[in-house]
């Protein structure tokens, strides 16, 4: 996440020279390359916030072609133009401010570090917000936020926000060094009760115990809207301590990746079954709590490698061959 984070720091930074009294006097040929920084702050903050908030986050092509948008209009903006590309681009800047703070709302609900999860909604409202502001200033201010009496604020404010950014990321860090590799639920063996490397607080046994029971016999992952709310019911415990045991005694990050491990696990050995051999695929992914075909099939790929009939085919395959011998030997 650093690299992400530093190309935010750099964007702003070229934010705050722009806005700068004097800075539009200045040649073109110095202009048109810190134009060219600044101009992604709103794609740097999109990604970052992926980075930041979304744990399976990979950069895509989208994300380049937004900065590279940005940039495009940014250069068009430093000569003569239409008022239509101002338009465009500040609709753009807009539209990926919005879905970085979806990245950092959509997930709350589900993400099992209690650091970030509690700074989430308010850090990237404030930063969304201070955007929004600096874009009406560009249209209605005299000047911009390059008059000399919002200049100065303006830096100031962006200035709190990179030092607010790097809090967020040291806290979120910490928490994640603290916790334990996450366990995977493989057919053959359950999760077992790792002991955490350097547990902030001393492990609640039979509220670990009670939540593996649910998990491993009494199979709650089948439930296709299992929650933390409803889990913690289960076990009466309040949401935040079971987050806490998820996060700190099993590793996990991520409340939906940490049940989904048991119901690829359960669709993993009904697939290996030669008694299900006819059982639809389908089937098999609704019956391990899956809602759909396509998030299962997705899922079952990025974990096995194989697509569930690919694997269904190996492994029963496999079965034959190790039984072919055994049975000629007979």
């Amino acid at each position: 996440m650093s690299r992400y984070a530093a190309l935010l720091a750099a964007a702003i930074a070229g934010s705050i020279v722009e806005s700068a009294p004097g800075f539009g006097a200045l040649d073109l040929r110095l202009r048109i390359p810190v134009a060219i920084v600044s101009a992604g702050v709103p794609a740097a903050f999109w990604i970052t916030m992926g980075a930041m908030f979304t744990d399976e986050f990979r950069p895509r092509w989208s994300h380049a072609l937004g900065w590279l948008a940005l940039v495009v209009l940014a250069l068009m903006d430093q000569f003569k133009h239409p008022m239509s590309v101002d338009v465009a681009r500040t609709g753009l800047s807009v539209a990926f401010l919005l879905l970085g703070a979806w990245h950092a709302w959509s997930g709350r609900g589900i993400d099992l570090v209690e650091g970030r999860r509690r700074l989430r909604v308010w850090y990237a409202s404030v930063i969304v917000l201070y955007a929004l502001v600096a874009i009406a200033a560009d249209w209605l201010w005299p000047g911009g936020l390059s008059a000399s009496s919002v200049s100065l604020a303006s830096a100031a404010t962006l200035t709190a926000l990179i030092f607010l950014f790097a809090v967020l990321g040291s806290i979120t860090t910490a928490e994640t060094q603290l916790a334990p590799a996450p366990v995977r639920a493989t057919p053959s063996a359950p999760p077992s009760d790792p002991r955490p490397a350097a547990p902030a607080v001393e492990p609640d046994a039979a509220q670990l115990a009670a939540l593996q029971h649910l998990l491993n016999h009494d199979k709650v992952f089948r439930e296709p809207d299992l929650s933390i709310a409803s889990l913690s019911r289960e076990l009466d415990i309040p949401e935040y301590r079971l987050r806490h045991l998820i996060n700190r005694q099993l590793g996990h990050r991520n409340f939906n990746a940490f049940v989904n491990g048991y119901r690829l696990a359960d669709a993993e050995a009904a697939l290996t079954d030669p008694a299900q051999a006819g059982v639809p695929i389908l089937t098999i992914a609704l019956d391990a709590g899956f809602g759909s075909i396509g998030p299962f099939n997705r899922a079952f790929k990025a974990q096995t490698g194989l697509t569930p009939s690919e694997y269904r085919r190996a492994r029963l395959a496999g079965a034959r061959e190790a039984v072919g011998p055994s049975s000629a030997e007979t």
